[in-house]
C-alpha cells in the first residue's frame, strides 16, 4: 500500500462503471465487513455523480467510515452479490470537509467521541477539527462535554490510531496481517519500525501471538540473507521455544539441529555454529548434550537447591507433639481420620517439605484443613496459595481463612515485571500451604521457591495424574518421582455424594477401568450420552445445556454448566461451540461489538487466554462481561466480583467460555460440566485429559460422545514424557548430601 497526494489522487470525480475502469475513488459510507486478522474488507464507497455506493473488496491496513479511499484494481462479477470492485491496493486518508469530518469521527474511531460530540466538534471548529485534535488539544475543552480528562482521552487515542496505522502500512508491505500489526504498535509503541527493521526476529519473542514464519517473513522482506547465522540464530531459538511451549525444558542438541534445519532448509553446519553462539552469548546452556533457555536451565539449578536448604535447615519453631495433634484436630472438626490420612497429616507436621498427592474425594482438603488448625493453634503465621484465583478461592472456602494467588503472595509488579518478595526479601512466615500444585510449571515453582524463608515449613498438595502444567516443566510429578521427598498419595475415596459416580468414575478412568454409569432417569451426578455422529453431538448438547439440565437440576447455564472438548479447532471444538451457545444462550439484541471475527455481548462468559499481570488476569480466568462504553471503546469484565476494563484492542486476550479446552480448565471447578469426546478428538484421546475433564465437575458430569473414543481415551496411557530434568537434580543433590527425608510412599509411574 502507497502514499498518495490527497490534492491530486481523491479529488471526486463523476464516476460511470465500465470494465476498463481500473481506478474507483471516494467516501467510505459503510464497513460491511472486515477481518482484524487479515485486514480483507468489503466496504461501501459513495462516490460523485452515482447515486449508489458500490462495493470494494480488497485488504487495508485500517479503514474508518467517513475516510477518502482510492482503491485500484478491476471489477468483477459476483454470482451472488452483482457487481465489485475487486482492489489491488487501498489507499485512505481523512476526509477535509466539515460533513466528511463529522462522519468520520462519529465512526468510533476515537475514544471519547460519538454521534453526538463528533456533531458538536465539527460545529465548533468545521474543518479545522482533526487540526485542533491533533495539535490544539487545549481548545477541546471550549466544547460542552468535554474537560481535561476527556480531553486527554480524545488527545492520546488520536495518536495511537494514526501511529497504528503507520505500522500497519508498513507491516502489511511486509506480509503481516492488521490484528499483529495492532499488537506489535502496542507492544513498541512509536518506536516499532525502527525496532522491526534492527531485528524482525524480535517479532516472535515479544509479540504474543506474532510466529516465527511471520516474523521471518518480514525478515526475507528487509533483505535479511535465506542462509544467514542471524536468522540461524533466531530460528534456533525459536525452535527450542516451540518446545518449552510444549512443556520441554530442553532439547536434544541432535534434534534441535534437525528441526531447525527443517524449518529453515539450511545446513547443519550452520545451525550447529549458531547454537554454539548463542551457548557463548549466553541465551542457551549446554548440559550433558541438552540445550536450554538458560531461564529454564537457571530455574530447575535453582528449584533443587532450594528443595536441599529448606530440607536442610532447621525449622523456625518447635516441634508438634503429632500424636496429640492428629487427634485434637479430629476432636475439633468433628471427624475421624482415616489410617493414610493419619500417615500424612503427621508426615506434613513433622517435615520441613512434603508433598500430599491423590486423586478427587480421598481427603486431600480435609487434610489442608486440619493442618491450619494445628498449625494455627500453636499460633504460627500460615500461608495458602494457589496458582489460580478459582483454585484460591476454592482453598479458603474449604479452609474458612484467606487463601490467595502465587502472584498476589509475592507480589508481581507489572512495571518491573519482578515479584516484590524473593531471595533478598523473603515472606516473613512460618508455614507454607500450596494446592494444585501440578498446575505450578518450573518458572512459577522457582519464584515461589525463592521467596521462602529457609525456617519455613512447605507443603505441597496436588493431582499428579491430572494434565500437567501449561508451562514448561512437569514439577509434581518430577518431585513425586525423585523420591526424596516426604510424600504420601492418598487412595481411600471418601467423597460419594449422591451416589459419587463423579469421584468413582473419576477412579475407574485413573486406574484404566471403564466408567459406569446409571440410567438415564436415575437421580445421578454423571451420566454418558451416547452419540457418535458430530451433528448428532452438537444437537444432544445443545438440548443438555439449554433446556434439560436446567429443567431437572435447577443449574443455570450462563453461571453454572461448562462444556469441556479436547480441543479448539473443527466442528466440536471450543470455537465452533461458543458461537453455537453463544447464540443460543445470550442471543443479544442490546449492545454488542465486534472485534477479531467475534461478538461480544453484555452478559458473555469470557475466557482470559494469556496473562495480563498489569490487570492481574490469569490464563484461564473465566469472568462476566458487564458494561460495553461504545464511545469510550472499553467492554468491563466481572472476574470473582472484582472488575476489569478492557480497551477494545486488547479483546485478542480474551475468547468465550461457554465452552473450553480440557487443558484450559485445569484448576477450576463447575457445578455441572457436559464434557464432549468423540473419535474426531482421536489424536488427544487419553487417561489423564478425560480424567482432568470428570474431575472439573463438582455436582453434575454428563459425558457426551463415543463408547469408542472412551475407550480409546482410557486404554492410551502413554504419558506424554515431557523432556525435564528436575528428578535427576533432586535426586543428585540430595542423595549425595544424604539428606534426611523421612518415609516415603513409592514414587508414581
Amino acid at each position: 500500500m502507497n502514499r498518495f497526494n490527497p490534492q491530486t489522487a481523491l479529488t471526486p470525480k463523476t464516476f460511470q462503471r465500465s470494465d476498463d475502469t481500473k481506478q474507483v475513488a471516494g467516501v467510505v459510507e459503510n464497513i460491511v465487513y472486515r477481518s482484524e486478522e487479515t485486514g480483507y474488507t468489503v466496504c461501501a464507497v459513495k462516490i460523485d455523480g452515482r447515486e449508489e455506493p458500490v462495493t470494494v473488496v480488497g485488504n487495508c491496513p485500517a479503514v474508518w467510515i467517513g475516510e477518502n479511499l482510492k482503491a485500484e484494481g478491476e471489477w468483477m462479477h459476483h454470482k451472488q452479490h452483482g457487481y465489485q470492485f475487486k482492489a489491488e491496493t487501498m489507499t485512505c486518508i481523512a476526509p477535509t470537509t466539515a460533513k466528511g469530518i463529522e462522519r468520520y469521527l462519529a465512526g468510533g474511531m476515537i475514544k471519547g467521541i460519538g454521534k453526538v460530540m463528533a456533531e458538536r466538534l465539527v460545529t465548533a471548529f468545521g474543518e479545522d477539527t482533526l487540526n485542533v485534535i491533533e495539535k490544539e488539544s487545549k481548545r477541546l475543552e471550549e466544547v460542552d462535554g468535554i474537560g481535561p480528562t476527556r480531553r486527554q482521552m480524545i488527545k492520546e487515542s488520536w495518536i495511537a490510531q494514526k501511529g497504528t496505522r503507520d505500522v500497519m502500512i508498513f507491516l502489511q508491505s511486509h506480509g503481516v496481517g492488521t490484528a499483529q500489526s495492532a499488537r506489535i504498535f502496542r507492544q513498541y509503541g512509536g518506536n516499532a519500525i525502527a525496532m522491526i527493521t534492527e531485528n524482525p526476529y524480535r517479532l516472535c519473542a515479544d509479540i504474543w501471538g506474532v510466529g516465527f514464519k511471520t516474523a521471518d517473513k518480514v525478515a526475507m522482506s528487509l533483505g535479511v540473507p535465506e542462509d544467514s547465522e542471524f536468522r540461524a540464530r533466531a530460528g534456533v531459538v525459536y525452535v527450542l521455544q516451540t518446545m518449552t511451549d510444549e512443556g520441554h525444558c530442553f532439547s536434544e542438541e541432535p534434534a534441535l539441529i534437525l528441526h531447525t534445519a527443517a524449518l529453515l532448509s539450511i545446513p547443519a553446519e550452520t545451525i550447529a555454529g549458531a547454537i554454539n553462539h548463542e551457548v557463548k552469548s549466553g541465551r542457551l546452556v549446554k548440559e550433558n548434550g541438552n540445550i536450554y533457555i538458560s531461564e529454564l536451565h537457571g530455574a530447575e539449578v535453582r528449584v533443587s537447591e532450594k528443595i536441599k536448604m529448606l530440607m536442610s535447615c532447621e525449622s523456625g519453631f518447635k516441634a508438634i507433639a503429632v500424636e496429640k495433634a492428629v487427634p485434637w484436630a479430629a476432636d475439633r472438626m468433628g471427624i475421624a481420620f482415616a489410617p493414610m490420612q493419619e500417615v500424612a497429616l503427621k508426615m506434613a507436621l513433622s517435615q520441613k517439605m512434603s508433598i500430599i498427592t491423590g486423586g478427587p474425594g480421598v481427603g486431600k482438603t480435609t487434610i489442608i484443613r486440619a493442618l491450619v488448625e494445628v498449625f494455627a493453634k500453636r499460633g504460627l503465621t500460615v500461608f495458602l496459595a494457589a496458582p489460580t484465583g478459582r483454585a484460591a478461592k476454592r482453598m479458603s472456602e474449604s479452609t474458612g481463612r484467606e487463601a490467595c494467588t502465587i502472584h498476589r503472595l509475592l507480589k508481581y509488579q507489572p512495571r518491573t515485571g519482578l515479584f516484590e518478595y524473593g531471595p533478598h526479601n523473603p515472606l516473613k512466615g512460618d508455614v507454607f500451604v500450596l494446592d494444585e500444585v501440578s498446575m505450578v510449571d518450573i518458572s512459577l515453582m522457582n519464584f515461589f521457591l525463592d521467596a521462602l524463608p529457609g525456617a519455613g515449613c512447605l507443603v505441597l498438595v496436588g493431582d499428579s495424574d491430572q494434565l500437567p502444567s501449561v508451562g514448561p516443566g512437569n514439577v509434581l510429578r518430577d518431585m513425586v518421582n525423585s523420591g526424596v521427598i516426604p510424600c504420601k498419595k492418598l487412595e481411600t475415596i471418601f467423597r460419594q455424594e449422591k451416589g459419587g459416580w463423579i469421584v468413582r468414575n473419576a477412579h475407574h478412568v485413573n486406574a484404566g477401568e471403564m466408567i459406569e454409569s446409571p440410567q438415564s432417569e436415575e437421580d445421578s451426578d454423571f451420566y454418558f450420552i451416547e452419540a457418535n455422529e458430530p451433528d448428532e453431538v452438537l444437537q444432544k448438547l445443545l438440548n443438555l445445556v439449554v433446556t434439560r439440565i436446567p429443567k431437572r437440576f435447577g443449574f443455570d447455564p450462563m453461571t453454572d454448566i461448562q462444556v469441556l472438548t479436547p480441543m479448539r479447532r473443527n466442528q466440536l471444538g471450543s470455537d465452533n461451540l461458543n458461537a453455537l451457545l453463544q447464540a443460543e444462550l445470550n442471543p443479544g439484541g442490546g449492545v454488542e461489538i465486534e472485534r477479531f471475527g467475534r461478538k461480544y455481548r453484555i452478559g458473555d462468559r469470557v475466557m482470559q487466554i494469556r496473562n495480563n499481570y498489569d490487570k492481574e488476569v490469569f490464563n484461564g480466568d473465566i469472568g462476566r462481561i458487564r458494561a460495553i462504553q461504545v464511545e469510550e471503546q472499553v467492554l468491563e469484565v466481572e472476574f470473582d466480583s472484582r472488575r476489569v476494563q478492557y480497551d477494545l484492542k486488547e479483546l485478542d486476550e480474551m475468547v468465550h467460555a461457554y465452552a473450553c479446552s480440557i487443558h484450559k480448565s485445569q484448576g477450576s471447578e463447575f457445578p455441572a460440566v457436559v464434557i464432549l469426546l468423540t473419535t474426531q478428538h482421536y489424536r488427544l484421546l487419553q487417561r489423564n485429559l478425560l480424567y482432568t475433564g470428570i474431575t472439573r465437575g463438582k455436582k453434575l458430569v454428563c459425558l457426551i460422545g463415543s463408547i469408542k473414543a472412551v475407550r480409546i481415551a482410557i486404554s492410551n496411557n502413554e504419558i506424554r514424557l515431557r523432556r525435564t530434568s528436575l528428578r535427576e537434580r533432586l535426586q543428585s543433590i540430595l542423595k549425595t548430601d544424604q539428606v534426611k527425608c523421612g518415609s516415603l510412599d513409592n514414587s508414581i509411574s
